[in-house]
């Protein structure tokens, strides 16, 4: 190889009425996977979003007020939805920053307790582009997760999605199976990397409360209008192949008090359909390396 590989040189183009169709067991149709985002944010660095900016309009350090807007989801946004996927009975997929496992240990525990599956997220929030060592911040990440949960991660998502050209081999040598950064399909897919292959799983940038409410600055209950409107025609796309709904959610986002609720009747509406399993990122990989065989 002169250079690394362009995203095309690891997956040729393919339109999804060329590949024939997968199979979920027992009938079921299609399967939502939802991702929980937690984070940790320095207070000694820029932060990752804002949701009130500067007076000046040039940020300033220490940013407290967006720092603590942020701390506002692991004290509370996140405890709602402990207990919405305690009731429903569903063990989502969780996009940690390997810091949180340090500094907040107390959450980090809950989902743990709670049986979610940890994903790698970086070590902390912030583009990968900027690490001076991506290799030995992923290797870092892996192994403060695998030691908090005695389970080394095989799914993970870069911090805001970010990718070098090189990440794919970063993460495919120490380990890690499954990607959501490239959101490019309804289907899982397989990348090459020079390190052996990883699946793409199809994580969402447009079912996620991040882009929605604050880039796009929608209202609280559009998560809700528009994760139905995406369930009503992949469910109806179903009939002839299994579809996958990824909802991505951040607690400092959808865990407010006044967005909590349209979150909770997505999971009421999805739930009347038949043939609908909530799996996590660990589950679809298992189900779609079966498949290929």
């Amino acid at each position: 190889m002169t250079g690394p590989m362009l995203p095309r040189e690891r997956a040729e183009y393919s339109a999804i009425v060329d590949r024939p169709p997968l199979k979920l067991p027992g009938g079921a149709r299609m399967i939502v996977w939802t991702i929980v985002n937690l984070e940790v944010w320095d207070i000694s660095k820029p932060m990752a979003r804002q949701v009130l900016p500067a007076p000046t309009g040039v940020p300033l350090l220490p940013d407290v007020p967006n720092w603590s807007w942020h701390e506002y989801g692991m004290r509370v946004g996140v405890w709602r939805f402990f207990d919405l996927y305690k009731k429903l009975n569903i063990a989502p997929t969780l996009s940690i920053n390997a810091r949180v496992c340090e500094d907040y240990p107390r959450v980090a525990q809950q989902a743990k307790d709670a049986g979610w599956e940890f994903m790698g997220h970086a070590y902390e929030q912030g583009p990968i582009h900027k690490e001076t060592d991506q290799k030995a911040m992923i290797v870092r990440s892996m192994n403060v997760i695998e030691k908090f949960t005695g389970k080394r991660p095989v799914g993970w998502l870069g911090p805001g999605l970010t990718q070098t050209l090189e990440t794919p081999e970063n993460l495919a040598e120490v380990g890690v199976k499954y990607i959501g950064d490239w959101v490019y399909d309804d289907e899982p897919t397989v990348i090459r990397t020079e390190k052996g292959p990883l699946v793409t799983l199809p994580y969402t940038v447009e079912l996620n409360d991040i882009p929605m409410m604050l880039v796009q600055h929608h209202d609280s209950d559009h998560l809700l209008r528009r994760s139905i409107d995406s369930f009503d025609r992949l469910y109806a796309e179903s009939k002839d192949r299994p579809k996958i709904m990824s909802i991505a959610i951040h607690p400092y986002i959808s865990g407010q008090p006044f967005r909590i609720k349209y979150l909770e009747q997505i999971y009421d509406y999805v739930n009347k359909h038949e043939g609908v399993v909530h799996w996590n990122g660990e589950q679809i990989l298992e189900w779609y390396q079966g498949q290929k065989k």
